[in-house]
């Protein structure tokens, strides 16, 4: 029977980086607003390179401020000035900096940058066959023991096999004699055809009496594999190539398989259709629905495939017609055998193969379908699902985590038998990136910020948004490394890298967003607008350091676009230290902080400031009277800060 199922040439039973952003609106002064004043970011950080300061993280602020807003011309000026600095970026930097040279018709100079990039992300695992790693045994055995499996209790001394849930039933494909007058053997098998039936489930999946299914879809040869819509009025099922009384053949006078399509009307299936790209020279079988059922799956070996059979899709078109079939590619289809894809609610596509490693025979595999339709890693589901003969048609409820297989393993009753089973145990070893999204200035949740989760090389995988109280969440792979984005008008787009640990659990990623336009009052602290926590001095030391120069320039560049503006500059240490030295030291470090603007051009009456020392802490960590803290380095670091407070606007 196995030669009809999966496809046997002569079946005659069953068988970019996309710029997703939207430009950011940016906010310009309202001039009815006095007691205001707003500061562009990107424009500060334009006016403080002109003036020959240079930093790494400004130059990527810059390019990706215009990367991520299509303004590709721009974004090439400042990766430019990125790699000039420093020519070993992260590979995202290279692939970006590609595109904005292609962008400005620099082609060659583009593709170098390409090849760059495709050095520092690596080959593309997907593409690579299992026969290659020679640890696949070992990889085998990690993903067994995770099933409790037994008999179905529907089997029947026949071939039984290939199953769907449909409005709470277990509709599948039997050879079984149901003592029908009319009821034809194949001779090859000396079994009969193959007919739908079902069987009602109770609330453990277990299946009950069963019953034929659909007199107008039953014909006299063979019918297997259906998938139902959601609203239960469309099925797709696998027929041999018979319809409305004729028997199609191919030039060897061959009868094969193709799908159909049947709708429910008037409490029947009626209406079966055969699907445009099937034909009476190759066979298409097994089809399965993407959850938006946008998307039909099936196996064939129709011109174009690179084994014995392998697994296509097309697009439903909103007017019903269907694309051409796409050959899912040779990261999943082999030389041998890819068959019975069955896909769920969570975009994962299980599928029966004798051409990637396994135990024997067919065994089922499963991989993860992206958002933009590119395959994950390919892995053996196991020991218990698998065994050493064939093992096809998984089908698995998400929710209960339990499920149906077909296999000839010994033990089987009839040719083929159908074992149910309950995975106690996720293949994927899954954490819960999770964190919340603030205003970098006001720290104040920030909901409706749209999230994006990409892969080591770049590749999106998701994407949410902040609920009412600026949280998110993903579900991601234990031992990987992501990049994650978050982005919202009005504000600057930032990235981050984040490494999960190899263990089930949660991973905290928090971002603190900065407002493109930064509006600031009277009492403010100018330095959020910044992100400036503190003007950083050398150890013991008063002198402006370059570090604390380039923070500067932002200020002085506000300043000087805010001519009323005035500010009272505060320093703040931490308790190490006596007191009075601290004081002292404090005080020195403002007063030198306002010398370098009034040097640089402000008039020494905007400005006031002194020096708190340690009168001021923010938290619990005094070290008075004993000069001693069991404070951490991050606790006394929170008291450690600058200020820049708006006296007058």
């Amino acid at each position: 029977m196995k030669n009809f199922i999966l496809l046997y040439i002569t079946i005659v039973s069953v068988f970019s980086f996309n710029s997703y952003a939207q430009k950011s609106k940016t906010t310009t002064a309202d001039k009815k607003y006095d007691n205001y004043a707003y500061i562009k970011a990107v424009s500060t950080y334009e006016r403080v390179v002109e003036k020959g300061y240079k930093s790494e993280d400004m130059f990527q602020k810059l390019g990706n401020s215009y990367y991520f807003n299509g303004e590709l011309d721009k974004a090439a000026k400042w990766y430019q000035e990125l790699f000039t600095m420093n020519p070993n970026q992260e590979s995202e930097y290279c692939y970006r900096y590609a595109q904005s040279l292609k962008a400005i018709g620099q082609n060659d100079k583009a593709n170098q940058m390409l090849e760059t990039f495709s050095q520092k992300a690596g080959n593309d695992s997907r593409g690579k066959l299992f026969g290659k790693n020679k640890n696949y045994l070992e990889q085998i055995k990690a993903n067994s023991g995770r099933y409790k499996i037994e008999d179905a209790g529907i089997n029947s001394k026949y071939s039984d096999y290939g199953s769907a849930f449909y409005n709470n039933k277990l509709v599948f494909s039997s050879a079984r004699d149901t003592g029908s007058l009319g009821q034809r053997k194949h001779t090859w098998t000396n079994q009969y055809f193959t007919n739908l039936y079902a069987s009602d489930l109770d609330e453990e999946m277990t299946p009950g009496k069963v019953n034929k299914f659909a007199d107008k879809i039953n014909s006299k040869f063979n019918e297997s594999t259906p998938i139902f819509t959601k609203d239960g009025k469309t099925m797709y099922f696998t027929r041999n190539n018979f319809l409305d009384g004729k028997k199609g053949k191919d030039a060897n006078r061959v009868t094969l398989v193709k799908i159909y399509k049947a709708s429910f009307e008037n409490d029947n299936w009626d209406k079966v259709i055969e699907l445009p790209f099937d034909s009476d020279l190759y066979s298409v079988a097994h089809p399965t629905l993407s959850p938006d059922e946008k998307t039909l799956y099936f196996a064939s070996d129709m011109p174009g495939t690179l084994g014995q059979s392998d697994l296509f899709k097309v697009k439903i078109n909103e007017d019903g017609s269907y694309s051409t079939p796409q050959n899912l590619g040779k990261g999943i289809n082999t030389e041998g055998r890819e068959t019975f894809p069955q896909i769920t609610d969570e975009n994962e596509l299980y599928f029966a193969s004798d051409g990637h490693p396994g135990l024997g025979g067919l065994d089922v595999f499963v991989t993860k379908i992206g958002t933009d339709g590119t395959l994950g890693e390919i892995q053996n589901v196991g020991d218990g699902i698998n065994s050493p003969k064939d093992d096809f048609a998984y089908l698995i409820d998400t929710k209960s985590r339990r499920g149906f297989v077909s296999s000839n393993r010994d033990g089987s009753q009839g040719y083929d038998d159908i074992y149910k089973f309950l995975e106690t145990r996720k293949l994927v070893c899954l954490q819960e990136l999770y964190g919340n999204v603030t205003d970098l200035n006001t720290s104040q949740m920030l909901p409706d910020t749209k999230m994006s989760l990409f892969d080591s090389e770049f590749k999106l995988i998701n994407t949410t948004i902040t609920n009412a109280e600026g949280n998110y969440k993903f579900e991601v792979e234990c031992g990987k490394n992501y990049n994650v984005r978050a982005a919202k008008p009005e504000y600057i787009t930032k990235e981050q890298k984040i490494a999960i640990a190899r263990e089930n659990g949660r991973t905290n990623l928090n971002f603190a967003l900065e407002k493109e336009v930064c509006k600031v009052a009277i009492g403010d602290d100018l330095g959020k607008c910044f992100g400036i926590k503190m003007i950083y001095f050398d150890l013991d030391k008063y002198n402006i350091r370059t570090e604390a120069a380039l923070d500067l320039e932002k200020i002085l560049d506000v300043l000087n676009q805010n001519p009323t503006m005035k500010l009272d500059i505060r320093s703040h240490t931490d308790c190490r230290q006596t007191a009075q030295y601290n004081q002292i030291l404090s005080d020195r470090r403002a007063k030198s902080t306002i010398a370098w603007l009034v040097k640089n051009g402000i008039d020494a009456n905007r400005l006031t400031g002194k020096g708190y020392g340690e009168t001021q802490l923010v938290n619990d960590c005094g070290c008075e009277p004993t000069n001693k803290s069991n404070c951490t380095e991050e606790q006394h670091q929170m008291n450690r800060r600058s200020e820049f407070i708006i006296t007058a606007l």
